[in-house]
């Protein structure tokens, strides 16, 4: 696909662009309003084919449930291996744009890794993440930062006190999530671990009050989140609190996500998840 489409698309699925734009300038770039949506409807097509984890994989329990949150009843995306064996915890924290499918199936993914996954929509005040990204997008500012954290930290109990868990519970998340997944540490005690994706740090005060073990995932071009590190790790070093940091060399903000051609980084997203995967069993399943 040529670059300068690419590009386009980087800076609609950023929320740089609205649709109305994005589209606007992809006619020109394609020849016309009939061959922009054409092109469009072939992008969609190739997200829509990174799904890795089919809906209905026979291995897997999988559904919607609510649990009690700070602001109310929190819609959540449930995954499980099939069967009743207790199972350690994590919880997934979707990005800027809500929980959607790719999300989900990242969920489904962590459940055939031998754990009961929940991603809890950050949305949910609000009647639940809308079709449109950018309204999702845009609808996240409107929640109180501090709810927010309420609401997944609830979902550590949740998943600490579920007839299936053996009452550890990990969390993940990415971009917006990895921040939340740094804050949830913070408030949560009862959190064994936490593996954020290129997400923003915890004020350097806050630090001490972290119990949980981390695994924190960098990208060496995300220069915006990378500046924030330096002060974080002396933070974590001074009040003792077990972390490992690896930074990802080429890669740039978001490169974990396989349904943004832009942005995906095929080498530091499967080196990446294969070290959260390690980590979250060490932590979590002895």
């Amino acid at each position: 696909m040529h670059q300068q489409i690419i590009d386009l698309y980087k800076e609609y699925s950023d929320g740089s662009l609205d649709r109305r734009e994005f589209l606007k300038r992809l006619a020109v770039l394609a020849g016309g309003t009939v061959a922009a949506y054409t092109l469009l409807s072939q992008i969609e097509t190739k997200v829509a084919m990174a799904e890795v984890i089919p809906k209905d994989d026979p291995r897997l329990h999988t559904e919607t449930v609510l649990y009690p949150g700070q602001t109310g009843d929190v819609r959540a995306y449930w995954a499980r291996p099939k069967g009743k064996e207790e199972l350690p915890g994590v919880i997934v924290i979707h990005e800027n744009r809500g929980l959607n499918d790719h999300i989900k199936d990242v969920t489904r993914r962590m459940a055939l890794e031998g754990f009961l996954a929940i991603a809890p929509d950050a949305l949910s005040p609000l009647g639940g993440t809308p079709g449109d990204s950018d309204e999702a997008r845009s609808r996240l500012r409107e929640l109180d930062s501090q709810d927010t954290i309420k609401n997944f930290v609830a979902a550590v109990q949740y998943l600490k006190t579920h007839p299936l868990s053996t009452g550890k519970v990990g969390c993940t998340g990415f971009c917006w999530g990895g921040g939340v997944t740094n804050q949830v540490a913070v408030h949560s005690p009862d959190l064994s671990a936490a593996v954020p994706y290129y997400g923003s740090q915890p004020a350097a005060e806050d630090v001490p009050k972290i119990k949980a073990s981390l695994l924190l995932h960098y990208a060496s071009l995300d220069r915006r989140i990378n500046a924030g590190i330096k002060a974080f790790e002396a933070a974590l070093k001074k009040a003792s609190v077990d972390y490992k940091i690896y930074m990802y060399e080429g890669a740039g903000h978001a490169f974990n996500n396989d349904t943004n051609a832009s942005r995906y980084h095929k080498e530091a997203a499967q080196l990446a998840w294969k070290r959260t995967i390690a980590f979250l069993k060490a932590k979590l399943k002895t």
